[in-house]
């Protein structure tokens, strides 16, 4: 089986899907004339502005939710991973991915916005599957990516995030007795995933709002006191950083004698964990996107395109800081004789951990600073992160459920069999191998990344002339309005019932 999810994961998460979304995200800076640097201050003015209804949440509360999805364990144990894998020049292509990629981030997020819909119960919904259908005109493959993106974010995702939970908590908790009072650290992991899920559940059965309103309270206090421990880490190592940054820019560029031979690594690596942390041109942050109460489309792009460099720059980032700064980690280099590949160690900072143990690098950091209790505090930011990803999930996967049934309401058995689908699979994910769920989630977020990239970049048009009209109308001194017909956007149905 595992044989079978590798083979599958190595044909989706090949070098033509790195080179895709790295070719996308260059091409949208390029055509939006860079507006993650030009609109930076907008970015920052519309995060924390903008109205809710009944209909839909504010701006902020959009925000939360995606970055909710985007903040899980691709901030902790991904970082680590791609620098046991692709080494310290991993993170300075985790940097060019999350730069660029804000503008990926701007077009998608945008897109969701201009196609937008209304349920059957009166709540905003849109998405790619939306956004495909309404200006594609392809119902066959908005509803592949709907139902690329059910299986992906309600089955194979939240196990990945489900098993780091499991597996940082057992570090932590377990100790030298394997929890042999409780069967075991298996039976332990069966414990905490149960737990985890009966918390999950009572949030995703309050629908969106209940999970605005937990995700607006929550990212922004995990995410801070997680940037906050990393700076801690770093003053009390201060003389270690400027070697820190030596490494990552040497490496990125071949040049450090002892990560020069896997620069190709150090490239798809970076770009990956990149991609699978920030999510730019995944697909996931346009179903937050669209909830938002905003006067134009391209208010919510600029705000999502902010949430790149919130989640790469600031979050990631401090993961980073925290594992190089103070030597926990180690980096392979992958060896290939024949048909078969093994690891070759090239750093070993932390004896006997692989590459797939990328919360206990982190761990191990902190730990090696402020002893006795830094893992707990990894555990506990982690098991935040990844539990309000998870929470993220399964928004998009009943969003995608509501765009199949159309304008008629979700069969509550459908809801039904969602809910409890996301909840056997966090128990299912908490006590499994990280390898496997790793793997599983990487062909998730493959999946999705594939049709939504080429997706957006077909349909970039509607997105740039939002962006032409936004910037026109701020420089009459005017808070934008969107007139779909005045920009020649046609099926933007919901903006034409609201002028």
């Amino acid at each position: 089986m595992e044989a079978i999810v590798e083979f599958i994961n190595s044909i989706i998460w090949s070098n033509a899907l790195i080179f895709m979304c790295l070719g996308a995200a260059l091409w949208f800076s390029l055509r939006t004339r860079f507006m993650q640097v030009r609109g930076f201050a907008e970015m920052c003015r519309l995060t924390i502005a903008g109205e809710k209804s009944d209909a839909g949440v504010s701006s902020f509360q959009a925000l939360a939710v995606s970055m909710a999805g985007r903040m899980g364990i691709g901030n902790i144990a991904g970082v680590a991973t791609a620098i046991a894998y692709g080494g310290p020049g991993a993170i300075f292509w985790m940097w060019v991915m999350g730069f660029l990629g804000a503008a990926t981030s701007y077009v998608e997020c945008t897109l969701a916005q201009i196609y937008k819909t209304k349920d059957a119960e009166g709540r905003y919904r849109g998405g790619p599957a939306y956004y495909i259908e309404k200006a594609m005109g392809l119902k066959w493959y908005a509803v592949a990516f709907a139902v690329a993106t059910i299986i992906a974010a309600g089955f194979l995702m939240p196990g990945v995030q489900a098993n780091a939970i499991a597996d940082s908590a057992t570090n932590v908790l377990c100790g030298t007795d394997g929890c042999t009072a409780l069967g075991g650290a298996s039976m332990f992991k069966l414990w905490v995933g149960i737990a985890v899920a009966l918390l999950l559940a009572v949030i995703i059965f309050g629908g969106i709002k209940r999970i605005a309103t937990f995700a607006e309270v929550v990212v922004p206090f995990m995410a801070l006191a997680f940037i906050l421990m990393a700076v801690t880490v770093m003053v009390l190592n201060a003389d270690k950083v400027p070697k820190m940054f030596s490494d990552i820019f040497s490496s990125a560029f071949g040049a450090h004698a002892a990560f020069g031979a896997i620069i190709g690594q150090a490239i798809a690596w970076g770009v990956k964990r990149g991609v699978y942390a920030n999510e730019a041109g995944q697909g996931t942050g346009p179903h937050a996107a669209a909830a938002a109460e905003v006067s134009h489309p391209a208010k919510q792009g600029y705000v999502q395109a902010f949430a790149i460099y919130f989640d790469t720059m600031l979050v990631c980032t401090s993961t980073a800081f925290l594992v190089l700064s103070t030597g926990m980690y180690n980096t392979f280099r992958v060896v290939k004789d024949g048909g078969k590949e093994t690891l070759e160690a090239i750093v070993t900072g932390v004896p006997g951990l692989q590459p797939s143990d990328g919360a206990q690098y982190t761990q191990a950091a902190v730990e090696s600073v402020l002893p006795g209790w830094g893992a707990g505090f990894v555990a506990l930011a982690l098991f935040f992160f990844a539990f309000t990803t998870i929470m993220a999930y399964y928004y998009m996967a009943e969003t995608n459920l509501t765009y199949i049934a159309g304008t008629r309401r979700t069969h509550p058995l459908a809801t039904l069999l969602l809910r409890l689908g996301i909840i056997a699979m966090v128990i299912f994910g908490a006590f499994h191998n990280a390898k496997m769920a790793w793997a599983l989630g990487d062909i998730g977020v493959g999946l999705m990344a594939w049709l939504n990239v080429i997706a957006i970049l077909i349909l970039q048009k509607p997105a740039m002339l939002a962006l032409t009209d936004y910037e026109r109308q701020k420089k009459l001194g005017v808070d934008p309005v969107f007139d779909p017909d005045a920009l020649g956007i046609k099926n933007a149905d919901f903006w034409r019932g609201n002028k």
